[in-house]
């Protein structure tokens, strides 16, 4: 009995691992980069989270065709039968009894429980060879950010601060969006980013590359880190102020599902507002984002 239970458990691992490497073959650009989100049964509900995010890349300057290179990475069942009806890269990440459908709240046991479960995807997703943009659900694509990337840098982060420079690690970076290419200093930097969870007990995967981004260790494997501007790639923390500029904007600094829905829809009517407009009117300095409004700024950045 306990042979077939291993025999089956085995094949059960086998079989999430092709199908990921199935996904991820399908997914690719030509040089083995793939977009990823997650996403829990909380954010899957029509009208929620994953819908406006699907709709920032459809209204977005050449964001669409970018959808078929975004998989969409699911703790739930519940999640699951929701992608699929809405996207055609989904990938079921086995939990082992865990339940991850609840909205989890800031900071709680259960969220910590699954960024650092989405960090150890992230490590093996680098481990099989795949480069990736890491974009939490809650980001609307406005732009194609890849023009914008810098040619160089292992790891490209966005910031709830930017002190405006890419290489100052006084920026304040948020795990939320990443360009990650594989290499074997990343896949090293994420194992040990994965390892730091244990120094730093009760802290999320963000504050924890805050702190280590500083350690001697980061040097010594030769990680290149650049933080990204948030002119380009903003939030409500830091706003990208320049309708005409901004890729992506985030609703961090924002604790709630239904503050981050009420202002993600105010944001996604203010870009198409402003696409609506004649090029004379868009380059007008006075425009801005009607938000945040429920969403407070001094709140814990999420």
């Amino acid at each position: 009995m306990r042979r077939e239970l291993f025999r089956s458990a085995t094949l059960s691992e086998d079989s999430e691992d092709l199908k990921l490497d199935r996904v991820l073959q399908k997914a690719s650009m030509g040089d083995n980069t793939v977009i990823l989100t997650t996403l829990n049964a909380a954010w899957a509900s029509p009208g929620s989270v994953i819908d406006l995010f699907i709709d920032s890349f459809r209204s977005g300057v050449r964001t669409s065709s970018l959808l078929n290179h975004l998989i969409i990475i699911v703790f739930d069942s519940d999640a699951y039968r929701q992608c699929v009806n809405i996207h055609h890269h989904c990938f079921i990440l086995g939990t082992e009894g865990v339940d991850f459908s609840e909205e989890k709240r800031f900071l709680t046991s259960g969220y910590l429980e699954m960024m650092w479960k989405r960090l150890d995807f992230l490590r093996l997703v680098l481990e099989k060879g795949y480069s990736f943009i890491f974009s939490d659900a809650d980001i609307m694509w406005f732009r194609n950010p890849f023009p914008h990337f810098y040619p160089n840098g292992d790891l490209q982060i966005a910031c709830d601060h930017y002190v405006g420079n890419a290489t100052d690690l006084r920026s304040i970076a948020n795990g939320g969006f990443n360009y990650v290419k594989s290499n074997e200093r990343t896949i090293e930097f994420y194992s040990f980013w994965y390892s730091s969870r244990l120094r730093y007990p009760g802290y999320h995967d963000q504050d924890v590359f805050n702190a280590i981004k500083h350690d001697p260790y980061v040097e010594d494997i030769g990680l290149e880190i650049k933080f990204l501007s948030t002119a380009y790639f903003g939030g409500f923390c830091e706003p990208s102020r320049d309708l005409n500029k901004v890729c992506t904007m985030h609703a961090n600094c924002c604790i709630g599902l239904r503050s981050k829905i009420h202002d993600l829809r105010i944001m996604i009517e203010d870009w198409k507002n402003y696409l609506s407009l004649p090029p004379s009117l868009k380059r007008l300095t006075s425009l801005s984002w009607r938000v945040p409004q429920n969403c407070s700024l001094s709140s814990q950045n999420q």
